[in-house]
Order: structure tokens, then sequence, then C-alpha cells
């Protein structure tokens, strides 16, 4: 009883929690990015990598400008050892994680990425303020 108890709070708390909408898959996100002419949030991690992880739990949930990411652009995570392709000559980084906004329409990025401890809940918004979507 106990158990249930703590798994029906756990599903409500991601249930009303504000977090980015992450696909999983390069291309499904890039075909999703064309068809509704959306930029792509690209965020490159490394799979055991615990910055990666604790970057994402603190800074893509429960913030404000999560639901402008979720509005106004397409967010893919994309993992460096995964098996999904991705353009890894376009997404090349040494740095984990690091987070690239990318204009689909002329497949240039938008800013420069973000790297590692940049990726931050003041420079995000600031970031997504200034590409005026």
């Amino acid at each position: 009883m106990l158990r249930q108890l703590g798994l029906l709070w756990l599903l409500t708390l991601f249930t009303y929690a504000n977090h980015v909408h992450w696909l999983g898959d390069y291309d499904t996100a890039l075909k999703l990015a064309h068809k509704e002419s959306k930029p792509l949030l690209v965020l490159v991690i490394k799979h055991k990598d615990l910055l990666s992880h604790t970057i994402i739990k603190k800074h893509f949930m429960n913030h404000d400008y999560v639901d402008k990411i979720n509005q106004k652009m397409i967010a893919v995570i994309v993992t460096y050892e995964g098996r999904s392709s991705y353009p890894i000559e376009m997404y090349y980084t040494r740095v984990f994680p690091t987070l690239f906004f990318v204009n689909t329409q002329t497949e240039t990025f938008m800013r420069e990425p973000l790297y590692g401890e940049q990726i931050k809940s003041d420079v995000l918004e600031n970031s997504i303020s200034q590409l005026n979507l």
C-alpha cells in the first residue's frame, strides 16, 4: 500500500512538473521542426555524465522559459555514445553537455552553443529571450 502511494505521488509530481518535452531521435525532431517551422534545441550529453543529468533536472524543469521552449522550439536530446544518428560533424563538441540553438530553415546556429556549466537558468532565459521567438 505504501509503495502504491509512493508511485502515485511520483506520477503526480511528474504530471504537474513543468519540464522540456524532449524528443530522443534527431531525425524525427528535425522533420517535426521543418514541418512546424520551428528552430531546434539540441542537447548533446554523455550517457553516464553526472553534470549532464544534473543540468537537465536543475535547468530544464520548473522554470518559466520551459513553456516557451515547448511552444516555440523542438527540443531533442542526443547521447554522444548513442546508437541514434545525428550529424556529429555539425554538433561536434568535446564538452558535455553542450546546447545548440539551430535555425532549421538555414541550417545555421542562432547563437553560440552553451557548454557544460554555462547551461544555467539565467543564461538560458536570456538566450531564449534574445532569439525573439
